[in-house]
Formats: structure tokens, sequence, C-alpha cells
């Protein structure tokens, strides 16, 4: 899979990177100019420093919306802190807000490989640490082998995050993810333990969310949306019907244009996804 190397280094400080997000800074600026396509184009901050979401993975969430919402803080954590520990952070002191206040060191060196970025200018990318595996500023061919010396690889196969996967990530990279993905489940490794994704979560109210339920990141996101509502639970699916998440399921090549034909509400408060995680290709944001 083709993707575009872009070589710099982590800084943290200042900002609240999560299990899945992180900022990043290009050795030469100019090169986000080739981060576009489809999906828009990676906005850049001052120094040439942009937001990286890691792709193919979704962390649990540490501050979700204008009210920074989480999902429960011990996975949520656990995902954030090995993220910046794997790329080469080794103290991370951070404030009550989620914000870095500090680092050691202050900046690690590494790379993204990237095909684009997000409607939110958050460069899509796989991310790497030390040495680039080639010329910076230039698409390099990516496979398996070197998917499994990124932090999205290693996240996955930790049962630190979920496999969520977009159209634009190749076959041979997603069915990798997904091996990493069950082989972590079937261990009960990280949040595996506790994930009720298809099993069935329980929710009488937002702190159901916060504190007590482990579902994939995207159902949470529209559960969080929608409690606000105050609308019973029974009326999810509707609310889900006039969303804009469209997908295939995997398993059976079906296309379904929202989430609520995999979305069940039962017995007026419990709710469940009806395929596992690994199984859903959505359309790119």
């Amino acid at each position: 899979m083709p993707m575009l190397l872009i070589k710099g280094v982590y800084r943290v400080k200042g900002s609240a990177p999560d299990g899945d997000t992180v900022p990043f800074i290009a050795e030469n600026p100019t090169e986000w100019d080739l981060v576009g396509g489809g999906r828009g184009r990676a906005v850049k901050h001052s120094q040439g420093r942009a937001s990286i979401r890691l792709d193919a993975v979704d962390a649990l969430e540490t501050h979700y919306g204008p009210k920074k919402v989480h999902q429960p803080l011990q996975f949520a954590h656990a995902a954030r802190d090995e993220l910046l520990n794997w790329l080469g952070f080794t103290e991370v002191q951070h404030g009550e807000d989620e914000t870095v206040d500090a680092t050691t060191p202050e900046t690690v060196p590494g790379f993204i490989l990237t095909r684009g970025a997000d409607i939110n200018g958050r460069c899509i990318a796989l991310a790497g640490r030390g040495t680039p595996p080639g010329p910076s500023g230039l698409e390099i061919d990516v496979d398996t082998a070197m998917l499994r010396t990124t932090v999205n690889h290693h996240l996955v196969a930790e049962g630190l995050a979920y496999p969520t996967f977009y159209r634009s990530l190749f076959t041979s990279l997603r069915v990798e993810m997904t091996a990493a993905a069950v082989a972590a489940r079937e261990a009960g490794r990280g949040l595996w333990q506790a994930d009720v994704t298809t099993t069935g979560a329980k929710i009488t109210g937002l702190t159901s969310l916060t504190d007590d339920v482990v579902i994939l990141p995207k159902l949470f996101r529209r559960l969080a949306d929608y409690l606000p509502l105050e609308m019973p639970l029974s009326c999810f699916r509707a609310y889900l019907a006039g969303g804009g998440d469209k997908f295939s399921i995997l398993s059976s090549g079906e296309r379904r244009p929202g989430l609520h034909h995999v979305v069940e509400v039962l017995n007026g408060h419990t709710v469940r996804m009806t395929h596992p995680p690994e199984d859903y290709l959505f359309e790119d944001a």
C-alpha cells in the first residue's frame, strides 16, 4: 500500500493526547502540503505541528465533546499512556484537564505514514518511532511487516484499542489488524476483559457510559450525544437512522446507511451491536 512518509518528532507538552491522537511536528513543514486527497488537508499549526489521528484504531475516549465526557478511565488512560510510552516518552505529567504539563524527553523522533486527512484536519496515519524506513516526503510501499512496527498495530495487539476500519486502508493491512484484534480478544487482553459491545451494555444514564461500560468508542460517542436529549433509550435507533454513518458488513458484503441497522436496544435499557468491531468497514470521513 503506497503511503506518504513524513519524518519529524512527537511533542506532546501543552496538548491533550488520548489513545489514538497525538501531535507531530514535521521536520520539513512544507511536506504537510502533500497530505490531502478526498478526506481533506492536514491542518498545520505553529512550527509545522499537526494532529495525528491513528489509522484503523479507536481507543476509549478521555475527553469527548464540549463537556469532555470520558469512557472508563482505567482503559482510556491505559491506551494513552502506552501510546506515549511506546513512542519514547519516559515520564509524562498530566494536569487535571488531561493536558500534558511536562515530558521527558521533550521530543522523540519518529515518522508517520499517511494517505490523507479527515474533515477535521487531522492527518490520518500509521505512526512509527525512531529512524524512518525511507526518505521523507516520498511515498513508500507499506506491507504487513512494516505495519507491525507501528504503534497502531501495537495498541490493537495489546488489546488497548478497538480496530476501526475505513475504506482507504488496503485489505492486506486490514486483515493483519483484524488478526491482531481477534488474538487480543481471545486472550482477554486489555479492554477485551470488560468489553460489552456485542453482549450488551446496560445504560441507566451518562454515568453508565463514563464509569461502567466498555464499548466501541463510535457507539459511545453516539450515546453520549443522545442521552442529553433526555429521550427514551428505545428511540435511540431512530436517532441513529438520522445520522451519517455509512458502512459495509465485511462478513456479508452488505452496505448499510446507518448504525440503526446494527444496533439493538433490549428491554429498554441495554444497547448492543450485532457485529464485532472488525466486521465494519466505514466510509471515509
